[in-house]
Formats: C-alpha cells, structure tokens, sequence
C-alpha cells in the first residue's frame, strides 16, 4: 500500500462524520450552539471560548501522523472502524495493525495480540482530542486498554498540534510490547486456589455484576485454563459486546450513547478494575 495516501478506502471516514461544524450564537450569555454544517442540525451548547476541530480535519491529520511514524510492513493489513454517538458529535477511529503482533500463551490455549490505536474527538465539549495506544485480541476480537496503555490528549481549546505525536507513537510501540509481556505473565498466573467469586465482589462492588462476571470468566477459563489472563479476558468481553451474548446488555436510552458508553466500558470500568488493590496483588510477581 502506498502509506503517503490517506484517501485510500481503508482509511475513508463515513459519511456522517464529514460535516463542518458550524456555530450560532446563543441566549444564554456567553455561550453558543454547535451546529452540523451540512444538515443544520443543533449538536452541542458551549461556552464562547471552545473551538473544536472538525471531524474531516483532526482524523485524516492522525492517520497522516500514523502513516509517517509507522513504515509500510506495520501499516500492511491495517483495518480502520468508525464509531459516533451524540448525534455524531463524539466520534472515534479505532486502528487496528494485524502486522504488529505478539502471542499470548497459556498452559492450554494460546491466541495472537495486535496493535491498536484509538483517536477520539468531540465537537460539542463532550470529549477531548485523544490518541490511544492499546491491543486486540485476535481469538476473540476483543478490545484492550491496559493499566500499561499510553495517551496523547489535546483540549480543543489548545489548537490542533499534533508535533509530539512521532515520539509518542515510537514510544508506544515499545509500550505495546512491554504489555504484551505483562499479559503473557498474567497468563502464567493461576487462579485455581482463589475464590474468584469472592475476589470479583470486592473488584467490581456490585453482586449482580459480579456474578454475571463470573460466568463470563467460566467461559474464559474453559479455554484458556484457569489463569489471570482468562480473568482479564472475561473483563474485555464485558467491554467489547452489548447484548445478550455475555449478560451485560447495553440499556437502550434513546440518547444516541451506546457507542460512547461502550468506550466507557473499556477505557474506564475495565481500566478501574485492573487497578484494584485486590488485581495488583493477584498479579504481583
């Protein structure tokens, strides 16, 4: 692929995302509407200082920043998904690199971990410009931010640079495999002797959730044996699926949240959880 080429179908950003963003003022003092430029409609309230950069300007500069620090064997294979909500004002461009892999081994399963980068943008106040580094789990597809995982945030209030995003990029490649490392070791930690039922009402504070929890971990460690990596697996599922498959179905608010709510999932009730007093101390080496 020609990795100077950003317009390349892989890439394309959906069409509900290319839309300027417009303002208009409002009656409460000092503030304004966000306004979706190409269909009119009204999307945020903010104050009169926010400045956003528009969905078609902030992603198509990550890739471009993407494309020159990565070289053309990592970039091959790349998958690119888009995710909106709130009317398409939150957006998210999650970038996956099957080329840049690691395998995560246990005593009874073994599965390959990809690369992945995550950009995130809001154009009503609702989230600031953010790239994060993280994995994927080929086996299962599932979604991973690890308490290892790196970030670059920009307000919107603060401009578009992106100037730092080259060493930050050649920073977490290195973090990615220190990650992978760290859950090749989780996968070597077992979890036969430990009450898991009882270690997920102290982690998780809800005995609805945590029981539900602990049939997705019974599922985990059916196939992947009874170690903490099943346990963390059985974490990404809840993150990375909304319906009936895993028990934690998404309610329906009719706010046009489920997308956000999901990253919510991963990039908060998971990273919480691994973050546990209770978590580090089942990995502590």
């Amino acid at each position: 692929m020609n990795i100077e080429d950003n317009t390349s179908d892989v890439w394309a950003l959906p069409d509900n995302l290319n839309f300027p963003v417009h303002y208009e003022p409002s009656k409460l003092r000092d503030h304004k509407y966000v306004i979706n430029g190409d269909t009119g409609e009204y999307i945020g309230h903010t104050g009169n200082g926010f400045n956003c950069q528009d969905h078609p300007d902030y992603f198509p500069a990550v890739q471009g920043e993407l494309q020159k620090g990565l070289t053309e064997q990592q970039l091959e294979g790349v998958s690119v998904s888009y995710r909106s909500a709130l009317n398409n004002a939150w957006a998210m461009m999650d970038v996956k690199l099957p080329n840049m892999k690691a395998t995560i081994e246990t005593a009874k399963h073994s599965t390959e971990i990809a690369r992945r980068i995550i950009a995130l943008n809001g154009v009503n106040g609702c989230k600031s410009k953010t790239v994060i580094f993280g994995a994927i789990d080929f086996f299962c597809t599932n979604g991973m931010v690890t308490g290892d995982a790196s970030s670059i945030k920009r307000k919107n209030t603060s401009g578009s640079s992106l100037d730092l995003f080259i060493n930050e990029l050649a920073t977490a490649e290195q973090e990615f495999y220190r990650t992978t490392e760290t859950l090749q070791h989780w996968a070597r930690t077992p979890m036969v002797h430990v009450d898991v039922k009882a270690m997920l009402d102290k982690i998780i504070g809800s005995e609805q959730m945590s029981k539900k929890m602990y049939s997705l971990y019974s599922e985990e460690s059916a196939v992947r044996g009874a170690n903490v990596f099943a346990l963390y697996s059985a974490f990404t599922n809840y993150a990375s699926y909304q319906d009936e498959r895993n028990g934690f179905k998404l309610r329906n608010t009719g706010k046009d949240t489920e997308a956000k709510n999901m990253w919510d999932r991963e990039s908060r009730d998971v990273m919480k959880w691994i973050n546990t007093p209770v978590f580090k101390e089942l990995v502590a080496a």
